[in-house]
This record gives structure tokens, sequence and C-alpha cells, in this order.
């Protein structure tokens, strides 16, 4: 019986990143990983994805928000194949030095966009999310 193969030291520190976060999850995907909230995706580990060479995080944002990504840091920012296109940015971790403060707050940002509004509100990090696309807003309590 061969022993599993060791895992990515980037993918066992974004672990720890993402862990941290109200009831997430981490599924292996071969060399990949997801990590998800009550099944909603807010991360994937990407390790030569369709052969690309490169080691990144990506994660959800606001998809009006992608040229700013690429315009501050184009070595690191790139738009991924397949989830570009629906809102998502990958982060190189392959490219020294890794800002692990820039990952906690992409990673954290990206889960407090598909996370479920209480959830969401236990991570620190900004205003509150805008509300999702079909989803009415919650009205005020009556007094």
């Amino acid at each position: 019986m061969s022993a599993a193969p060791a895992e990515h030291p980037l993918l066992v520190r974004l672990t720890k990143v993402c862990a941290g976060l109200p009831e997430a999850a981490r599924e292996r995907q071969g060399r990949h990983a997801r990590f998800h909230v009550r099944g909603r995706t807010f991360a994937y580990f990407l390790d030569d994805h369709h052969g690309d060479g490169l080691v990144s995080v990506t994660c959800k944002i606001e998809k009006a928000e992608t040229p700013s990504f690429l315009e501050r840091d184009p070595t690191r920012f790139y738009v991924p194949d397949y989830l570009g296109p629906k809102g998502w940015i990958a982060l190189c971790l392959d490219v020294k030095p890794v800002d692990w403060t820039q990952v906690h707050a992409l990673v954290r940002d990206s889960y407090r966009r598909v996370a479920p509004r209480k959830l969401a509100a236990e991570v620190e990090g900004g205003a509150s999310p805008a509300p999702r696309p079909n989803q009415p807003p919650k009205k005020p309590a009556s007094r």
C-alpha cells in the first residue's frame, strides 16, 4: 500500500487561511482543491490547471473589478479559463514573495460574496456584500 503524496506546501498554507472561515470545507480534486461553504464555492487551489504551469488561488470578485486587478499587478493576477468570465480572478501563488495578507483579503472577500448572510456577517473585512441576484432584500423588522 503506497502512502498518499505529500500536499503542496502552498495548498497547506491556503487551507489554513480558508479553514479559519465559518463552516468552510475543502475537497481535494487531484492536484487541485475546492473550498466551499454550504456547497457554495468561494475558492479553488489550482496546480498546473490544464497544463498552464501555474499555482494559484482563484476567487469570486465583482466582475467589473477584473480590469483593476489585472492593472494592479499583471504578473500575479490573471483571468482563469472558464471561471473568469463569470467574475473570478486568479492570484499566482508561485510568484515570490507571496503576499499572504493579500491572499487572506481575497479569500475572505470571496467567502463573503457566496456565504449565507449570517455566516458572511461573522467575517471581518468590509461592508456586507451586495444582495445576490434573484434574492429579495430583507424587510426591516416592524416596531
